[in-house]
């Protein structure tokens, strides 16, 4: 994660977003969350790690699912967003799941501590992948899987609908932050994942469903809200083009409603790899 990335990341508008949409984009993240909870797998009894949980999902999805007997914990680097995983978490009534500030590069926990790891729409942020991968291969116990969700192709409906509009009417080249699509290729996370010791080894380009439940301006407000590492991007939109770049981005927004939603679907990469 860039220095800019990691100021920006939690800060008060992105906080405020959180909390202004935090039940319409649990709704549209849910596709991904329960395809991951899914994928790992989680059983009755197990100790799992959520690896940059934000506002705390999927780890309190797996709370659910590892039961009385198990426990999540969830880390981030932001305090701010930990504050709202635990809030949604205790408005579920978990008591099996807990948060802690870390860092992903030096996690505060023994070695061979976890059954299981996961992380949602992290991992591409990390500013030194090799070393995160092996701190979170230490913290797992022999035998144990990380499995994680990054983005696909910039090249999808919610992005060409959304950011590349702002890029091309600014005279930016199409294809979004570095970091945030790093993964996007098949095969760069699980080559990432075996250069850190991981086995079994594995990632797949996914489509999954990604349904704003509401009207097509309140998607762009959102996005323009929480997405973080376009922040810069939007701070150049110049005055005299806003207009036309909301009516463009409405526009192509509009071509994906169908009734009371916003039904995009999204290209993501799944991968996994065991210790």
């Amino acid at each position: 994660m860039s220095s800019e990335t990691k100021t920006h990341w939690g800060s008060s508008y992105k906080l405020i977003a959180a909390e202004k949409w935090k039940a319409k984009s649990a709704v549209m993240g849910r596709g991904v969350t329960q395809a991951l909870v899914a994928y790992a797998n989680p059983q009755p009894g197990m100790h799992a790690l959520d690896l940059a949980t934000g506002t705390g999902e999927p780890g309190i999805s797996i709370a659910a699912r590892v039961g009385s007997t198990g426990h999540v914990t969830a880390v981030d680097l932001s305090i701010e967003l930990l504050e709202l995983a635990n809030q949604r978490a205790q408005a579920r009534g978990f008591t099996n799941f807990s948060t802690r500030q870390a860092d992903a590069h030096s996690l505060p926990f023994p070695e061979g501590h976890f059954d299981l790891a996961t992380c949602r729409f992290g991992v591409m942020f990390f500013s030194e992948v090799d070393k995160a991968l092996r701190e979170l291969h230490r913290v797992l116990k022999p035998g144990s899987r990380a499995c994680f969700v990054a983005w696909g192709p910039f090249d999808q409906p919610y992005w060409a609908s959304t950011m590349a509009i702002v890029q091309r009417h600014i005279g930016e080249p199409i294809g979004g932050p570095q970091d945030m699509f790093r993964f996007a290729q098949p095969g760069s996370l699980s080559a990432a994942l075996r250069a850190a010791g991981f086995r079994e080894v594995e990632d797949k380009l996914e489509t999954l469903p990604w349904t704003w439940p509401g009207p097509a301006a309140e998607v762009w407000e959102y996005a323009q809200a929480v997405s973080t590492p376009f922040r810069s991007l939007l701070d150049r939109v110049p005055e005299n083009q806003r207009d036309a770049i909301n009516h463009e981005v409405h526009t192509q927004i509009g071509r994906y409603v169908k009734g009371d939603q916003v039904e995009f679907g999204v290209q993501v990469i799944m991968a996994s790899g065991t210790k």
